[in-house]
């Protein structure tokens, strides 16, 4: 591991003697906590058993979820590695480990090592509490690699010894080892060529190996190759455990192919069964796309039962977008601000949000949502050019490509009992709160007062300010360009100007920092974050 000297690794360090103690106590993985195991760490560098760190992963959340632990998938796994744009292969920094263990709604991390003894392949795990940076518990376990099932088996069993005696424990059925080790090497490759070939191997070692026919479907869809990947999960059968997201998948693959009515008939069949909020959100956008009003109209039935399921930005969007489509300007309206109440960076929202004010007459808000749309990204000026007749582009709606990823966190529950109070002032108070909890390093119940504060008043500045800084402080620097801009839109600052130059400048964009930082020097001559980005920038 890299990127040592962060207060919570300090912590850890501190905590490593007595983790034979720690382990003992019985409490190390409790039921109701989302466990995120990352890739371990290759000690010996030996590129021929690279694939191994990725297996472990994989491995040992196959086999903690075996004994009924919520471990987090690979796809949630690499979904967060997508937005912070770390490759899934990669040595992760302390930061980075605790910023995806937050995006994924983690309770607790599994870091850990692979390594070599002679003969015996030697795996230590460290489970770790994200909150209180506390090691739980230290496991290691070792056998030959023939045994690879059952070395990490033994450690899903050590990390939760609780699990393992209450019964409740069924074993994972794993494939061939050959089969195995394809598959992982299929899911790591870069090239599409290469992961074909490794998963065609898998397949062929253990043809009823369906989770490789859903790696292949990944591959082919990446390449716009829609009709190889609806191939791929066709072949998996109804009582395949991949069953279920096979039949998903290939719903996606009619969708892109434009095979509407195959993909209505598939995601109609899936519903019958499990009515889920990707579904139905997804039934939304196959009659969207098929065009037309009355297609519109059913359209929004799906999306509202979708918002109603999982109350997050991307159905609302899909909801007010489609009023927009069936030329209801006032629902549009109602359904896009709750969009942008849930997420304030959405440009495409801000910017139809702002077509539907002014078709409603109101220009001044209209032209308020368009400004910060522009702000957001340089593509809604284009948009501006559009014909009167059709100021927004079509295919706008968002499709849902996966069954699994946990719902958006509910704001507006941990507001329930609120309502009596003045929202102005329920806002301020979280904001002094997150205030205090960012002075304190504790950004994650920061981020979380700082999402209800801006549920109440979505254009707090001081509150996107604060959440930008959040955000530069765990590295995501373009989420924290975002919030920046967006804190400027609502209430311009010599010092969100200053965080932008930072911001900037971190983003190696030294002609946007230098911008940024004059701004905030014009506004106030003394501020020294300004004058340390001018300092940093290499003079021509």
């Amino acid at each position: 591991m890299s990127g040592r000297g962060a207060p919570w690794l300090a912590a850890v360090v501190m905590l490593a003697l007595p983790t034979q103690a720690l382990a003992q106590t019985g409490d190390s993985v409790r039921s109701n906590d989302r466990i995120l195991v990352v890739p371990f760490e290759n000690v010996t560098r030996d590129g021929t058993i690279l694939w191994l760190g990725e297996a472990a992963a994989v491995l040992l959340t196959d086999d903690l979820n075996a004994l009924g632990v919520p471990a987090i998938s690979r796809e949630e796994r690499r979904e967060a590695f997508e937005e912070l744009q770390v490759p899934l292969e990669a040595a992760l920094t302390d930061a980075t480990i605790i910023r995806i263990g937050q995006i994924v709604g983690a309770a607790r991390v599994v870091i850990g090592t692979v390594d070599f003894d002679g003969e015996s392949l030697v795996v230590r795990a460290r489970d770790i509490a994200l909150e209180a940076g506390k090691i739980q518990a230290t496991v290691s376990s070792r056998g030959p690699v023939s045994d690879l099932f059952g070395t990490f088996d033994r450690l899903a069993r050590d990390l939760c010894p609780s699990c393992a005696q209450s019964g409740d424990a069924r074993p994972f059925d794993h494939p061939a080892g050959g089969a195995f080790e394809n598959y992982i090497k299929g899911l790591l490759a870069n090239d599409p060529a290469t992961a074909i070939a490794y998963l065609n191997a898998a397949l062929q070692a253990e043809p009823t190996f369906d989770r490789a026919r859903l790696a292949l479907w990944e591959v082919y869809d990446r390449q716009g190759d829609h009709v190889q990947a609806l191939a791929a999960v066709r072949q998996i059968p109804p009582e395949s455990s991949s069953a279920r997201r096979g039949q998903f998948l290939a719903g996606l693959s009619q969708l892109n192919l434009q095979n509407y009515d195959d993909a209505y008939a598939t995601f109609t069949a899936f519903a019958a069964r499990e009515p889920s909020a990707p579904v139905l959100n997804n039934l939304g956008v196959v009659l969207l796309r098929r065009g037309g009003a009355s297609q519109a109209v059913g359209a929004t039935s799906f999306f509202e039962r979708a918002a109603a399921t999982d109350p997050s930005a991307g159905y609302f969007f899909n909801l007010g977008y489609a009023y927009w489509a069936e030329r209801d300007t006032r629902a549009a309206i109602r359904w896009l601000r709750e969009a942008v109440r849930r997420d304030v960076a959405d440009g495409d929202a801000h910017f139809v949000l702002g077509a539907a004010l002014l078709q409603a007459g109101n220009v001044t808000e209209a032209n308020r949502e368009k400004e910060l749309a522009r702000r957001l990204s340089s593509k809604y000026a284009e948009w501006e050019k559009r014909p009167a007749a059709e100021p927004v582009p079509k295919g706008l709606e968002r499709v849902k490509t996966d069954l699994d990823v946990p719902r958006a966190a509910r704001v507006e529950e941990a507001l329930a009992g609120a309502g009596q109070r003045n929202q102005e002032d329920l806002a301020r108070f979280y904001l002094d709160r997150a205030r205090r909890l960012y002075q304190q390093e504790q950004d994650r119940d920061a981020l979380a007062d700082l999402n209800r504060a801006l549920f109440l008043s979505p254009y707090q500045a001081e509150a996107h300010l604060l959440v930008g800084q959040i955000h530069l402080r765990g590295g995501q620097v373009r989420d924290a360009i975002d919030a920046f801009k967006i804190s400027l839109w609502s209430g311009e600052t010599a010092a969100a100007h200053a965080a932008l130059a930072v911001a900037y400048l971190t983003a190696r964009d030294n002609d946007l920092a230098r911008s940024e930082a004059e701004r905030a020097l014009a506004l106030d001559p003394l501020l020294a974050d300004a004058k340390q980005v001018l300092d940093r920038i290499p003079r021509d």
